[in-house]
């Protein structure tokens, strides 16, 4: 059923030269007799944008979570770097994978500062002990960190909104809250499961250019988007998810003109359909239908003229 349009192991073209980032073979997801995901193939170079498309239901989300720990695959292996990740998210997370949700999960009572410095728990060392006592090697960590998350917050536009409460911010600004506080575990790869939704085109568009921006510092980006014009401006290579299987992967231009791919977002045609004629006759039909209704029912004082009515046969009192 899968098409690939690449070669399997080489970086598209104008990617990174490094080795595959992520390598998830065969994953398979199955609640009880319904299966999420089947035998889904991906990798992802370094300096690589790679997206996952597919209509609602399709599987992508549950991907997501077999990527990152938050479910085990019933079958496959996912390797980051070449090594096989474990099934715990914060053990995925301290490997070097991060992710954004569908969701948003926010910290909505803590500032936008704290909710970047949580992000760094990965990356910190300072044990119970440590924080008790709060010595100068825990002070060295904590102001380590707090200029780390605020190098974070620069870059995502957020530096003046490091008090605010999280739950206080713009939608579009939780979402960049969100990005910054996954880069902040400084991953190589980097997971964004529908970063543009319910924004407006500005925010779109600025979330595009944060993105090449994250690929630009050398991080790759896996994102899952249904905002197909942000997909096929921003991607290096796009994979389709269809009924939970991969339908076929390539570059943006292949997978736009696939027909697969429109038939699984528009739907196939059937056989018959009725046309433009068989349509305005249909039309037709149902219009005499409802002037044959309003002759005979338009005597009667219980059944007035409807006022649409009125104004379909040219009377404006």
């Amino acid at each position: 059923m899968t098409t690939t349009t690449t070669t399997p192991g080489t970086p598209a073209p104008g990617t990174g030269s490094g080795g595959a980032v992520l390598d998830a073979s065969g994953v398979t997801m199955r609640f009880g007799g319904l299966t999420a995901v089947r035998d889904v193939n991906l990798d992802v170079h370094a300096g690589e944008i790679v997206g996952l498309i597919g209509p609602n239901g399709a599987g992508k989300t549950t991907f997501f979570n077999c990527l990152t720990g938050l479910y085990i695959p019933t079958e496959g292996t996912v390797r980051y770097r070449g090594t096989v990740l474990p099934h715990r998210s914060h053990l995925v997370t301290q490997a070097g994978i991060a992710r954004t949700f569908q969701n948003i999960r926010l910290f909505a009572n803590m500032t936008v500062l704290e909710n970047v410095l949580v992000g760094r728990h990965t990356r910190t060392h300072e044990g119970l002990f440590s924080a008790l006592v709060r010595g100068p090697r825990f002070r060295r960590a904590e102001r380590e960190s707090e200029e780390r998350a605020m190098d974070l917050l620069r870059f995502t536009g957020l530096e003046t909104k490091r008090e605010h409460l999280a739950r206080n911010l713009p939608y579009g600004e939780q979402r960049k809250l969100e990005i910054a506080r996954a880069l902040a575990s400084e991953p190589g790869l980097l997971l964004l499961d529908e970063p543009t939704a319910g924004m407006t085109a500005v925010e779109t568009t600025a979330t595009r250019e944060l993105v090449l921006a994250i690929r630009a510092q050398g991080t790759a980006v896996l994102v899952i988007e249904h905002d197909m014009r942000f997909i096929f401006n921003l991607c290096d290579r796009v994979a389709v998810l269809v009924r939970g299987e991969k339908l076929v992967e390539g570059t943006p231009e292949t997978v736009q003109r696939d027909e697969r791919v429109v038939a699984a977002y528009l739907g196939t045609p059937f056989e018959g359909e009725p046309g433009q004629a068989e349509a305005a006759e249909v039309q037709a039909a149902e219009e005499a239908e409802a002037a044959a209704h309003r002759d005979t029912a338009g005597g009667a004082d219980a059944h007035p003229p409807d006022p649409a009515d009125r104004r379909q046969e040219g009377r404006t009192d």
